[in-house]
């Protein structure tokens, strides 16, 4: 299996799509020599240097490692339901608390990782033509088989950003950033540069991203996403420990355990699922309008909230694990648009009337007339862009 099919289709760690919205801005990357101060010291570099090294050492591949990656998400989300049924899995249990997932890398066929949860753990195990999902809370074991390489293909991915070298990705994407580059952080106990982009529109709600280098591979350890109007990361994924040695054998091996339930699923299925997904995702992507460029890009679509609400699971669909659905009706993802929805404020002016949420990162209008305009901007900048023609 490849990099990119380890990163999209193996792991359903998924970012929430606002959280990418944020930290795909860019890099004016100028002459910014790194400060000498503090411990450790690493050799200077500008921040030019430093990310083309890093795009080099990308290209190499993957080393062989092992470490611990915790994701942190504060995006200050209005009104939001009990997320403890729906487990660590579940895409609307990102939005808030931490979240860790440990990964072993010995190659392109041996790697493996897991996803501990309240009580359970979540593993995908990758060894050779043996590729197994263990789901502890279920006691289920499921062996894919297939041609797992023929999925493998760029074409046939389906890319979902998960780890700090994908978050490094889109912020290399676009221009209009102000850089900087210190040389004196430590990061999972490892010494590191440390790469700071800011926007200079005042109508951004980011305050600056953050990406970690490590001082000695360049690969990147940990991306943070800081709001103008907090403290701490609104946003954050990273390593808490690392080691680029190969891990042992016994980490890629699994049997399972007595009394275990054991079902096979062909990968084509699989794929045939993600496929469809992706399709979707890309006839949305179709009918978008980006409305200005790099940190203040408005991403304006024909939707309303009855659009919305036909594409939430029902109240009855299983949840994660074969688990049953909770007593309370709330879905994951469709409790989080009912909360989000109530807190929504009524707007209106020259170009009409609607309601708007902002989170710490995110402004989202949604339009009487049936427009979605969504960026990681004020509500004043959404307004501005619903009037334009």
């Amino acid at each position: 299996m490849s990099q990119r099919t380890m990163r999209g289709r193996a792991v359903r760690w998924g970012v929430p799509v606002a959280a990418m919205a944020v930290v795909a801005a860019a890099v004016g990357a100028g002459p910014v020599i790194a400060a000498v101060q503090g411990d450790p010291t690493l050799p200077e570099r500008t921040a030019n240097q430093l990310l083309a090294d890093a795009v080099q050492a990308a290209k190499s591949g993957p080393k062989p490692m092992s470490g611990t990656l915790v994701q942190t998400a504060s995006f200050g989300l209005p009104g939001l339901p009990d997320m403890a049924g729906l487990g660590g899995t579940s895409p609307a249990a990102l939005l808030t608390g931490s979240h860790e997932l440990k990964v072993w890398y010995g190659g392109a066929d041996r790697m493996r990782f897991a996803l501990p949860g309240r009580m359970s753990e979540t593993d995908l195990i990758v060894n050779g033509g043996q590729v197994w999902l263990w789901e502890s809370d279920a006691e289920k074991a499921t062996r894919i088989t297939g041609d797992t390489e023929a999925a493998a293909r760029p074409e046939t991915a389906a890319p979902t950003a998960v780890t700090p070298q994908q978050l490094a990705d889109e912020l290399l994407s676009k221009p209009g950033t102000a850089v900087g580059v210190t040389n004196t952080e430590r990061v999972a106990d490892r010494a590191a540069y440390q790469l700071t982009f800011a926007p200079k529109d005042a109508s951004s709600l980011v305050r600056e991203v953050r990406l970690a280098l490590d001082g000695e591979t360049l690969i990147p350890l940990r991306v943070q996403v800081y709001a103008k109007s907090a403290a701490e990361p609104a946003f954050e994924v990273g390593f808490t420990s690392v080691a680029f040695t190969p891990p042992a054998p016994g980490n890629f091996t699994f049997t399972p355990p007595p009394g275990a339930k054991v079902e096979e699923k062909r990968i084509d299925d699989l794929t045939a699922v993600a496929g469809k997904r992706a399709e979707r995702a890309e006839g949305i992507k179709e009918e978008a309008k980006i409305v200005g460029e790099g940190w203040t890009a408005v991403a304006v679509l024909p939707f309303s909230e009855q659009d919305l609400k036909r594409q939430l699971p029902p109240a009855d669909q299983e949840l994660p694990g074969g688990r049953a659905p909770r007593q309370d009706g709330g879905q994951g993802v469709g409790a989080v648009v009912d909360a989000v929805l109530k807190s929504a404020q009524p707007v209106s002016g020259p170009w009409g009337s609607g309601r708007v949420v902002r989170t710490k990162l995110v402004s989202a209008l949604l339009t009487d007339d049936g427009r979605l305009l969504v960026g990681a901007v004020t509500p004043e900048k959404l307004t501005e862009v619903a009037g334009q023609k």
